[in-house]
């Protein structure tokens, strides 16, 4: 072997050792043998230092990083290699970028390459022309046989026969199909999911069923290539990929999902799994086999569940949110076609707004669309779904009421089926355990074990079902299915009832209502309710102009305010308006610091002294006073037409104007006693003597 000198002996022979993938290295046993005893082939090949790389075993070379063939860089670069041993260049790489490195760098230190066929030294013309054909062969080669796998389990699944793995709920039968799974327990757990939904209508809510109940789900663990079913509480994703799932819905669907290679620090980075939209699936066969749910339920199943999903974009109405507002997710500005947010305020921040911002946050500084409170509105669209809902109340009751029964029910039937199959668990256990030597203890007492422990899980399913007999023994009462049917004659009382919370209003409001659009113009807010049979409603609604909220005192107490403003300080006014039985707009009594509130609210002018003299009023006491007569003999006058005043009401200080005092049909009506006023009554006795 001319190609072989001292120099290459004096330093080490690498041999590089990998298989591309785990489930080579549990079954091809040979090739890994073959690449191992490469190591024979070195020191009979002059090499004392051998050094095997097997860190790449399971390892990829498509463009994976590879610590092993990184560490063999390495080691070239340092002067350490005099050769690099390989079963074939495959083994090195399958790119022309990782072949290329290695030959320019086997090059540069002067190390050679050997694999079963000879040995080659990258420095020779002809050496390096033949490695290169070798490396570009290689990658060729990898090309040709990922074409023909793919384009062979494309045109399968284009038959629908490629099943990668089975779904839970189903089996692989003869001929590479798939049917419903013969354990009836895995069967209508299955069921239970998609019953729930369409009850609910929110993933969140039918996984909080469940694990609120104990109800388990059943799982697919596999293990050396066996599948088999465990039982556990669901989670979110387990709910999930239920509802999802086109299996479920007897269709065969293939190319869901794909693969999307990115640089990454200077490296390909392969990303699996990435979802494509229903546009893009590769082979989608509806009714290919029996399913859970028909293929019109699934697509309506998969429209709820994008309408519940939040920051998708203005389209989607978004999942269920806490808080007073009824409509939220449902307005959408008639102006400029954005979703409207909701804003709560007040001192508790229960005090709901709707207003569109959309452009403010798009483009900054921009003002907002429209706003408006939240009350009107809610209670119009409120009325207006009662009035349409009110012909199938009863109905909804009855439904309540079946609905109620059939909770108890499914739970109770789900429990049955796990205690059936715990029993027969322990009946396996038990029979396993006679079946064993008594004298073999050290099995023996295993089995046992396994034995108490499935006797032990039955008792605990028995303790469950009677937990849940019993409760559904204390449902509903005569009483409460009286009330409830009353409840379906009598709507508004329904919706208004304490137990019907804000979810099962936006629930309902939601079943019925696809989108409000609103527009304001001057005063009002017209709307335009788009149901989801297609009708449409139109309403306007009056919008409450500024300062006016529902916490705002009546008009008429800001009209007398206005003009009690103008003859007595706040304390007056208050004392005044609790004698008069008027309240705030909180139903609170007034006082000072309440008057001065409302006036600055209102924009009026608080009471200065000395103002009605300015104006030329008088008092009633002043009136008096300049007339030198009581009191009482003015409010006769006034009584009489005599004299002029205004009151701005009843209990209201008399407004007398001092021009009318000085007339002199005034002075003489006092200076005459018999031209006094007299009372009407008859029976009045006069004082006077003749």
């Amino acid at each position: 072997m001319s190609k072989i000198s001292p120099e290459h002996l004096a330093r080490g022979a690498y041999v590089y050792v990998r298989q591309s993938t785990a489930d080579q290295l549990r079954n091809n046993h040979e090739s890994r043998r073959r690449q191992y005893a490469l190591a024979d082939r070195a020191r009979a090949l002059g090499w004392t230092e051998v050094v095997v790389i097997d860190d790449d075993l399971g390892v990829s070379a498509g463009g994976v990083a590879r610590p092993g063939f990184e560490r063999l860089l390495a080691a070239i670069c340092s002067g350490q290699v005099g050769a690099v041993v390989s079963i074939e260049a495959s083994r090195l790489a399958r790119n022309g970028r990782d072949w290329h490195t290695l030959l320019e760098f086997c090059a540069l230190v002067g190390s050679v390459i050997v694999d079963e066929d000879g040995v080659y030294d990258p420095r020779s013309v002809n050496d390096r022309l033949l490695l290169g054909m070798k490396g570009t062969m290689s990658e060729m080669e990898l090309s040709l046989l990922r074409q023909r796998s793919v384009e062979a389990l494309k045109l399968k699944a284009a038959r629908g026969d490629l099943h990668t793995t089975v779904a839970i709920g189903f089996l692989r039968s003869e001929g590479d199909r798939i049917e419903l799974d013969a354990d009836l327990r895995i069967r209508q757990a299955i069921t239970a999911v998609f019953d729930r939904f369409a009850m609910v209508g929110s993933v969140r809510q039918v996984l909080l069923w469940f694990r609120q109940e104990r109800i388990e789900l059943p799982a697919a663990l596999y293990e050396d290539g066996r599948r088999s079913v465990v039982w556990r509480l669901p989670s979110y994703n387990t709910v999930l990929h239920i509802l999802t799932n086109p299996v479920y819905a007897g269709a065969y669907a293939f190319g869901r999902t794909e693969t999307r290679v990115r640089i990454e620090a200077g490296r390909k980075h392969v990303v699996r799994g990435n979802r494509r939209a229903r546009e893009q699936w590769q082979v989608l066969i509806p009714e290919h086999h029996a399913g859970y749910i028909d293929w019109p339920t699934f697509e309506h199943n998969q429209h709820v569940i994008a309408d519940n999903t939040n920051m998708r974009g203005g389209m989607a109405r978004g999942s269920l949110r806490r808080g007073e507002a009824l409509l939220a997710g449902l307005l959408r500005c008639g102006h400029c076609g954005r979703k409207l947010h909701v804003a709560y305020g007040g001192t508790h921040g229960t005090v709901a707004r709707y207003h569109c911002k959309g452009a403010s946050i798009n483009h900054g500084a921009s003002p907002v669309c429209i706003s408006f409170g939240s009350l009107r509105v809610d209670e119009a669209i409120s009325r207006e779904v009662l009035s349409v809902l009110k012909p199938i109340g009863i109905q909804a009751a009855l439904h309540a009421i079946e609905q109620r029964v059939d909770d108890g029910q499914a739970k109770i039937r789900q429990l049955e089926l796990a205690l059936e199959q715990a029993r027969f668990e322990a009946a396996r256990a038990q029979r396993q355990f006679d079946a064993v030597d008594p004298g073999n203890r050290l099995v023996a007492a295993e089995l046992e074990r396994r034995w108490n422990e499935r006797l032990a899980e039955a008792a605990q399913r028995e303790a469950q079902i009677e937990a849940s007999r019993s409760q559904a023994a204390t449902g509903l009462t005569p009483q409460q299915r009286e009330d409830l049917l009353a409840l379906g004659t009598d709507l508004p009382r329904a919706w208004s009832h304490p137990s019907a919370g804000n979810d099962a209003r936006k629930r309902i409001l939601r079943c019925v209502v696809r989108e409000i659009v609103a527009r304001v113009a001057d005063a009002r807010i017209d709307l335009i309710v788009h149901w989801h049979g297609g009708d449409h409603t139109e309403l306007s609604v009056v919008k409450n102009r500024t300062g006016q909220h529902r916490w705002s005192a009546d008009v008429e107490v800001r009209s007398l305010v206005t003009q009690l403003a103008r003859q007595l300080n706040d304390g007056g006014i208050a004392a005044l308006l609790n004698r008069l039985g008027y309240h705030t707009g909180r139903d609170h009594t007034w006082t000072e610091t309440r008057v001065r509130s409302f006036r600055c609210s209102n924009e009026i002018e608080v009471y200065k002294a000395g103002e009605r003299e300015a104006r030329g009023e008088l008092t009633l006491e002043q009136a008096a006073d300049a007339l030198c007569t009581s009191k009482m003999t003015v409010l006769r006058m006034i009584s009489a037409g005599q004299l002029v005043a205004t009151q701005a009401c009843k209990g209201a200080p008399w407004v007398i104007k001092a021009v009318d005092v000085q007339r002199p049909e005034v002075r003489k009506a006092v200076a005459t006693p018999a031209n006094r006023p007299l009372p009407a009554d008859p029976r009045q006795i006069s004082l006077e003597f003749q």
